[in-house]
């Protein structure tokens, strides 16, 4: 998929933007404040129906604003176009159209323009909690099945509802009604555990490739997949710590709880890792998501977002990366950097069509 034009209307700090963008590699230069991320994040929202840095859609809204608008004009593959509109008004929900056409439920959109970024806050991915793990495996299956997705929301509801139940003070919950939310969240359960497992299955080999390539082979890292669904019938696990999830107030078992242990030399990368190895080791993994995405789903391939992403590394390392998104494997790239070097370095490399945008104070120039 690939975006040839973007409108922007009070989106974050930008007033009011019209790019024609190239099909191959768009660059976007200037320091840190100006603009940059936030038009890699209204691309992002355009795909995913949210933003990539907050959960709250009201803060993507330009401030003193009432409104936000975004607006893609995309090309498939096969030449035909395609058309997403988002509107945002203060104190109503957003809306999502496709070729004019209002969706009624916004997880229809999610997997039609894939999109993988990469951005200074993937270091929560290692310095974080396994939350922001889950997080990383939902988004890119979410990308390619839709059915992931709605089992995911429903899972969510069963655990809230139980959650509830268990919190209650003045009267113990109906069993009853706690067993038919246990048996939700273990059949949605079952299903999101299968498919994270396979997902990661899949990854592995591919996210080992690339990290040996950035590091040119200095060192060894790994995955492992660590979820409650592996101890037995998820509804047996979820059920034989009742007594205690009570005690607590919520839910102490279920794929709420699931981990990504991610290693270096075998040892947690969290402790053992150096700022460059860290960077790597998260390039690599949205590389690999990249190339999961490219080899399922819609079968287009995603627009990439690479966001001040050569930080903390050193130059061997950066020459890895530009030669690996030079490749064709990839499609359209964004490119954002304070560092125009690093963007000349780049546009050297590769030999397509390209466009450099200067930043500054939500404006956009060539």
């Amino acid at each position: 998929m690939i975006l040839r034009h973007l409108s922007i209307l009070n989106y974050k700090n930008i007033a009011q933007a019209e790019l024609d963008l190239s099909p191959g590699i768009n660059c976007l230069i200037g320091q840190n404040g100006e603009g940059k991320t936030n038009l890699l994040d209204a691309i992002y929202f355009l795909s995913m129906c949210k933003s990539s840095t907050t959960n709250i859609d009201s803060a993507c809204v330009r401030h003193g604003q009432e409104f936000m608008v975004l607006q893609g004009l995309y090309e498939r593959e096969d030449g035909r176009p395609e058309e997403i509109y988002c509107g945002l008004k203060a104190g109503q929900k957003k809306v999502f159209r496709r070729s004019k056409k209002a969706y009624k439920r916004l997880a229809e959109h999610i997997g039609l323009v894939p999109v993988v970024v990469v951005s200074p806050a993937d270091s929560e991915l290692i310095s974080g909690g396994s939350e922001e793990r889950r997080r990383f495996l939902d988004i890119v299956i979410s990308q390619c099945e839709p059915l992931y997705l709605e089992a995911l929301m429903r899972y969510n509801k069963a655990l809230q509802q139980r959650n509830a139940l268990l919190k209650m003070e003045d009267a113990e919950p109906d069993p009853e009604v706690l067993s038919l939310w246990e048996e939700a969240m273990a059949k949605e359960g079952e299903f999101i555990f299968q498919r994270r497992a396979e997902y990661v299955e899949r990854l592995i080999p591919t996210f080992q490739r690339y990290y040996s390539t950035i590091s040119q082979g200095a060192e060894q890292v790994g995955l492992n997949y660590v979820s409650h669904a592996q101890r037995g019938p998820l509804l047996e696990v979820i059920q034989r710590d009742r007594q205690r999830d009570r005690a607590v107030g919520y839910s102490l078992h279920g794929i709420h709880k699931d981990e990504l242990e991610m290693t270096l030399a075998g040892y947690p990368i969290k402790r053992e890792g150096s700022q460059g190895q860290n960077k790597s080791y998260v390039v690599a993994l949205k590389l690999s998501q990249f190339d999961f995405l490219r080899r399922t789903g819609s079968n287009t391939t995603p627009i990439l977002l690479l966001d001040d992403i050569f930080d903390k590394l050193d130059a061997t390392r950066v020459e890895q990366i530009v030669r690996l998104v030079s490749g064709e494997d990839f499609g359209q790239i964004f490119i954002s950097d304070t560092n125009r070097d690093h963007l000349d370095q780049i546009l050297h490399l590769v030999p397509g069509e390209h466009r450099l945008f200067h930043v500054q104070g939500g404006t956009f120039s060539l």
